[in-house]
């Protein structure tokens, strides 16, 4: 019988028979080597005892936002883009099968009809033409990182694979080729591809995109998309063009794909908020997913937002944010620095620095004083010269604007009657507010004074957000956290539900940039000594945000003030964060909205104390401070010991009785659950009990 050359072999000539000869006679004698084991030991037994590479190689640690959406990812030690995979597109997956592996599903790792028609191919045509690689050989090519050439690489490949294939499932086996295939460059796995080709998750791809993703590891480097563009089209449009001949996609879908562009260049990896996604790698350096409270489309915008305020504000200006969901404490966004790079010391996390607050603690001095009841909004105080010891406080402009509404001395942030109220209230009161709401101020000395209301005082800007969260719950401190794993945890109350309101009140009546609508945010700004810091920080009904701008090195910014600076951007953050403000919420049922003519006596007019002698203070003696009572609903019982009269008492802020002559009288029972009295004599010295009624 007379057998038919192939044309190829025809032409090969001598030496090209001679070397295919050669390489078949390898591979049968390896062949023989390889049955002669399987004779020797047995096939289980060989199989079992194969040594297997690690499965477990070093993939990146993932930061991603309360969606799921990645933020930032870190690469592996050897600068390798490695992700586990994740979700991957169901037509990828069948493209990958039917053309790099269509038996997967069945085999047990080695597919000897594919190895035949390998070897027959290569006969007939004088070189190879297809390869009969399983997707498990591949997988133990890619875990030992070895050779595809040599017959004793294949053979230990087959090796590996059918104890692959007994010691895992398909879909780990499977899971391995999508973490480990190499798609050019320091791309390894299919989502690192995915992201880097397409700017994009690998869930849903086009049909072009899933054929290249399959072309790409059969040759990484040749087809690059972005240095041989041609190869990679040739290669993607192989691959496609075998699809619609088997069926596997529809013509249409088919012919459509082969128009679509290759990508041209690498896209970068997201890398949103990069300076928290580098504290949480830090503080949990064994987590290989960060999920954190951050919503990454909202961090994107604000990003841009904090960037561009620093190119305006001018050269070596730095600026930092933060937002956070004032009733679960969650940070929305945090954004450290307009550019994580050396320029403007962008490395830096300015929303950790420690910096002087400016006047952003007013509003908790008045907040207190009003809880106190030292104030009301309504209350007459005198700005003018005033001197404690050595210490003599001025106004920012160095005037005095004499008897002023304390609603109006907030609201213009005049510095003297802020720190009267400071020595009524005493400074170490206005520390321990601030430790119990779960801030962390930092003193210059070891003791508190009265400049710690004017920025005498070191707080960060996650800090100051924390702070004006409580006023946003109305008094209820809670810890802002970042991350989901935590636990939302409220802190201590540090104003009653009617005096958070009033300093909500008077704050959302400040006058707003320009452009910027009125009456919707309850916000103060802020300059520090030197004009070092610039601070604006506010809410609405639902969110808070902080915005600090200056420099990293704290070098002063001459002119620089936060209600021209960072005003402005604390109104456009609201606005990048969502596209209406939420309604502040109505006054408690028992605030008391009054002119000062109309206010007790003790209130109309606040005067300094410290003339009045401490011997005769007004003591509370019932009920005493931490007392636990079950009133049955029953009016509830005062007794007072030394003091002026005639008296007020107050219950949360709201006036229960004035005008009393008598030490001991009854008021009625402010209700069931924490209450705060406040007892306040004819010469405006106080005594307060916290209680509880059952």
């Amino acid at each position: 019988m007379r057998v038919a050359l192939s044309p190829a072999i025809r032409t090969a000539g001598t030496g090209g028979l001679m070397r295919l000869r050669g390489a078949i006679i390898c591979f049968t004698l390896a062949f023989g080597l390889f049955l002669s084991a399987l004779a020797r030991d047995g096939f289980d037994t060989w199989i079992d005892r194969t040594d297997l590479p690690a499965f477990l190689s070093d993939t990146s640690v993932e930061v991603r936002d309360r969606n799921g959406r990645l933020l930032r990812a870190y690469q592996v030690g050897d600068g390798i883009w490695r992700l586990t995979p994740g979700p991957v597109d169901a037509t990828y997956l069948t493209l990958l099968k039917r053309y790099e592996d269509k038996r997967f599903d069945t085999h047990a790792g080695v597919d000897a009809l594919a190895i035949m028609r390998a070897v027959g191919q290569a006969i007939w045509n004088g070189r190879p033409v297809s390869g009969g690689s399983t997707l498990t050989m591949q997988v133990a090519r890619l875990l030992e990182d070895g050779t595809t050439g040599r017959w004793s690489g294949k053979l230990r490949q087959m090796r590996v694979a059918l104890a692959l294939e007994r010691r895992l499932s398909k879909e780990q086996i499977l899971e391995l080729y999508l973490t480990h295939a190499p798609f050019g460059g320091n791309l390894e796995g299919v989502r690192a591809a995915s992201l880097a080709w397409f700017g994009k998750e690998p869930r849903r791809l086009t049909a072009a995109q899933a054929a290249l993703l399959v072309a790409l590891p059969q040759s990484p480097e040749t087809r690059r998309p972005d240095r041989r563009a041609d190869a990679a089209r040739a290669a993607r449009n192989r691959v496609l063009a075998r699809m619609e001949a088997q069926g596997i996609l529809p013509q249409a879908e088919a012919q459509a794909a082969l128009t679509e562009r290759v990508p041209a260049t690498l896209r970068p990896f997201p890398a949103l908020a990069p300076h928290l996604a580098d504290r949480k790698r830090a503080q949990y350096p064994d987590r290989l997913l960060h999920d954190l409270t951050l919503e990454a489309d909202a961090q994107a915008r604000l990003e841009l937002l904090i960037a561009q305020a620093a190119r305006e504000a001018g050269r070596a200006m730095s600026a930092a944010l933060v937002v956070a969901d004032a009733k679960t404490g969650e940070i929305i966004a945090s954004v450290g620095s307009p550019e994580y790079a050396a320029d403007r010391q962008g490395f830096i996390d300015m929303t950790q620095a420690i910096r002087s607050p400016g006047s952003t603690l007013k509003p908790l001095v008045y907040g207190l004083a009003f809880d106190q009841g030292l104030a009301h909004p309504e209350t007459l105080i005198h700005d003018g010269p005033v001197q404690f010891g050595r210490y003599a406080p001025r106004n920012f402009d160095g005037q005095f604007r004499g008897d002023v509404r304390v609603r109006d001395a907030l609201q213009m942030s005049l510095n003297i009657p802020v720190v009267k109220l400071t020595n009524a209230l005493g400074p170490s009161r206005l520390m321990s507010a601030l430790h119990r709401v779960g801030t962390r101020p930092k003193l210059p000395t070891g003791k508190p004074g009265l400049a710690i209301s004017l920025g005498g005082i070191g707080m960060s800007l996650q800090d100051l957000v924390q702070l004006y969260a409580s006023l946003a719950r109305g008094g209820q401190g809670v810890d802002l956290r970042d991350d989901l794993l935590i636990t939302p945890t409220e802190t201590g109350r540090v104003l009653s539900p009617v005096a958070a309101w009033h300093v909500s009140d008077i704050l959302a009546g400040l006058a707003p940039p320009r452009g910027a609508p009125a009456g919707v945010l309850a916000y103060k700004t802020g300059t520090s000594y030197g004009h070092r810091d610039a601070w604006a920080i506010g809410y609405d009904g639902r969110h808070v945000i902080g915005v600090w701008m200056g420099r990293a090195d704290g070098t002063p910014v001459p002119g620089v003030f936060g209600g021209d600076l960072a005003a402005p951007v604390l109104f456009q953050a609201f606005g990048r964060l969502k596209s209406a403000f939420d309604p502040m919420p109505p006054p408690p049922a028992a605030t008391l909205i009054l002119g000062a003519a109309k206010l007790p006596q003790p209130l109309q007019r606040f005067e300094a104390r410290s003339n009045t002698t401490s011997g005769n203070r007004p003591s509370l003696i019932f009920p005493p401070h931490g007392a636990r009572l079950d009133t049955q609903g029953e009016a509830l019982t005062i007794k007072l010991r030394g003091g002026q009269a005639p008296f007020v008492v107050l219950a949360n802020g709201v006036p229960m009785i004035h005008g009393m002559q008598r030490r001991e009288f009854e008021i009625t029972n402010p209700g069931q659950g924490f209450s705060q009295l406040v007892v306040i004599d004819s010469a405006g010295l106080s005594d307060r009990a916290d209680i509880r009624i059952d």
